[in-house]
């Protein structure tokens, strides 16, 4: 009798200690979950200002669109997008972005002086991109200046197409 109520006895003790830790690992698991959902919640922290600091100026293009029409799977389309400086102090054009690695754009480097004009420079690379019917194709270049907004957008687009026989 003595032996069942030990092994009685070390039985409830493991299975109380089982239940210690089975309470540990669900508080664990909930506690990121609590976390997350609060940090859904907050505000992001490591977004670009939506505005400029310091002096800013204003940027106006002959033409923000593009279309390159219909070109052959592997064909370097290149498009010159011309630009003023409308506004009152200096254009700065700290980066132009490529939605994607087969459009690179070119821009200028010195600043713009204001009432002057500049170009920028995009290439689109085709390759892989067609298919026998014809791949529309969108791509967008993001240039970031002292300008508000402080992001101007560039669009090209076509069709690509790749030749039957490959």
């Amino acid at each position: 009798m003595k032996q069942f109520i030990l092994i009685l006895a070390i039985a409830f003790s493991i299975i109380s200690c089982k239940n210690e830790k089975t309470d540990a690992a669900v508080e664990a698991t909930t506690a990121p979950a609590a976390t997350t959902e609060a940090m859904a919640e907050a505000p992001a922290t490591d977004a670009a200002p939506a505005v400029p600091t310091g002096p800013t100026t204003k940027i106006s293009f002959a033409e923000t669109d593009f279309d390159f029409g219909t070109v052959k799977d592997g064909e370097k389309v290149t498009h010159v997008f011309k630009f003023e400086n409308t506004g009152s102090n200096p254009l700065v054009i700290s980066n132009a972005q490529g939605s994607c690695g087969c459009t690179v754009p070119e821009w200028p480097k010195d600043a713009i002086a204001p009432g002057k004009s500049g170009e920028i420079k995009v290439v689109f690379d085709s390759a892989g991109k067609g298919s026998p019917e014809g791949s529309p194709q969108a791509k967008r270049v993001t240039l970031t200046a002292n300008t508000d907004p402080v992001e101007t957008y560039l669009n090209i687009k076509g069709i690509v197409k790749k030749d039957g026989d490959s």
